[in-house]
Parts: C-alpha cells; sequence; structure tokens
C-alpha cells in the first residue's frame, strides 16, 4: 500500500486530505518571535486576526525537520502503508525536500520524495494527482510521475493586496516557485475577469482551485469560484484557504486560483 505525505504549505483543506488518506506535516510559522504549528494551533483565521489596517507582525516561516518528516513516515506505516510517497516544495519552504530525504533515508520501507516545484494549492494538486494514480493501480513511482506531470501542466495565479493604503490589486503569474507580475486592477471585478480568462485559457477540462485568504478577501474569491463554475471546460471548482504558511508570504486581501488540467 502507498502512503502520500506532504507538508502543510500544500493548503490541502481538511475535506480533502481526509478523503485522500495524506500525512500532513506541519510548517513552523513564527509571528513577532513566537512559534506555531500550521494547522496544529495556528489557524487561517487566528492567523490574519494579527494583522491590521495598521500594523502588520513580523511574520516567518521554518520547514519542518527531518524528525517531523520521519514521525509522519511512521504513522503512515503504523496505517499499513508499505511505500511512501512525499511531495514537497524546495522554493517555498526552504530545505523541505532536503529534510524530507534525510528522513526517507532513516525509514524502513521505500521512500519516494518529489520536488513539485509548485507552490501552496499547487503542490496541494500535485498530491491529488498522485492520490488518483495511486486509487487506480499506480506503482510508487508512475504515482511520482503523475504528481510530476500535474506540476509541469499547472496555471497558478494570485491576486494581492500589497498595500493596506492603496486599494489597488496586483495579479501574479506563480511559475516554478518565481512569481512575475501580470497587471495592476483598481476593481476587483476587472481583476475577477482577467483571473478567469487566464484560467479557462489552461486547458480543454480542467479542475480548478479558488482559495482566499482573510474575509476581506472572501467576496472576490466567491465571485472568481461562481465566474469559473458557470464555464463548460471546468468541471470542479473546489475552495481552500490560503492560510498561515503561504500567507506569510501573500498577506491579508489575496486570492488565488490553481488550474489543473486533467484532460
Amino acid at each position: 500500500m502507498i502512503g502520500i505525505c506532504t507538508d502543510s504549505s500544500s493548503q490541502l483543506p481538511a475535506e480533502l486530505v481526509d478523503h485522500l488518506g495524506v500525512e500532513i506535516v506541519p510548517v513552523t510559522v513564527t509571528i513577532d518571535g513566537v512559534e506555531y504549528l500550521d494547522g496544529v494551533d495556528l489557524d487561517a483565521d487566528g492567523f490574519y486576526s494579527r494583522f491590521s489596517a495598521d500594523t502588520a507582525p513580523e511574520v516567518s516561516m521554518s520547514e519542518p525537520s527531518p524528525g517531523q518528516f520521519a514521525a509522519a513516515y511512521e504513522d503512515l506505516i503504523a496505517r499499513g502503508c508499505t511505500e511512501i510517497l512525499s511531495i514537497h516544495v524546495a522554493p517555498t519552504v526552504a530545505g523541505a525536500v532536503n529534510a524530507a530525504r534525510l528522513a526517507a533515508h532513516a525509514t524502513a520501507i521505500p521512500v519516494r520524495v518529489v520536488d513539485s516545484t509548485s507552490v501552496g494549492f499547487g503542490v496541494g494538486c500535485c498530491v491529488w494527482a498522485a492520490a488518483d494514480a495511486v486509487r487506480h493501480g499506480a506503482t510508487l513511482e508512475q504515482a511520482a510521475v503523475a504528481s510530476e506531470q500535474a506540476a509541469s501542466t499547472l496555471g497558478h495565479f494570485v491576486l494581492l493586496h500589497p498595500s493596506h493604503t492603496d486599494a489597488s490589486m496586483v495579479l501574479v503569474n506563480v511559475t516554478s516557485g518565481s512569481a512575475a507580475a501580470l497587471g495592476t486592477f483598481p476593481h476587483a471585478a476587472d481583476a475577477i475577469d482577467e483571473m478567469a480568462r487566464r484560467a479557462v485559457a489552461c486547458g480543454q477540462r480542467l479542475r480548478v482551485g479558488v482559495g482566499h485568504s482573510d474575509a476581506s478577501s472572501l467576496p472576490t474569491a466567491d465571485a472568481l469560484a461562481a465566474a469559473l463554475g458557470e464555464v463548460a471546460n471546468v468541471f470542479e471548482v473546489v475552495r481552500f484557504r490560503i492560510g498561515p504558511s503561504m500567507g506569510s508570504l501573500t498577506g491579508p486581501g489575496a486570492v488565488g486560483c490553481v488550474v489543473s488540467p486533467t484532460g
């Protein structure tokens, strides 16, 4: 039996984690010098509550340790797994892939570590593709290839509010862990139209993830999800939160759109 592991920067919603049977290793998020485990003792709402219109906390994140990965692998072994696929991204959580590999060497069963080269829910889509492959009888290596192929076809867009005092929004394209600005939009409706246009151009049959950060970004995410749900080549829209690990990079007000072509 193949077990799948990733870290909390994958932004997988809890119901999808349960459905796929994925083991999640929490990233450490440090706020004003205090460490929290992402998704364990700090959720998205708790994280964004630290921000105000006038001030922002000092935030950083750090990768799980080899020991944390080793413990996750042992949990999968206890569930009956005889092989493990561990999917992460080095550019987002510096050293996560290396830490996973160190833990793999000390694990009694084969562990295949994949650097997805994606970020945020893009990693989650790679995990999802691997889990689907395993359900259809894929070997460990075939599932790893499925996750890598998913990464190579993803479209990933993030709408940012770079300033608390500026109402304009910046649309960013995320590719292989790097980001490039696509344009600035003074009105949310224009930004939604542009995100939707770019999303539906990614393929003929699309699964789309739409994520929001704090409450201020929820109406924009709702409008984007509604617009995408009406498009013929979008067969599924999945909602997720931009949690503390990724929120430490985007800040409040962010909306994410991850597009995964499936055929």
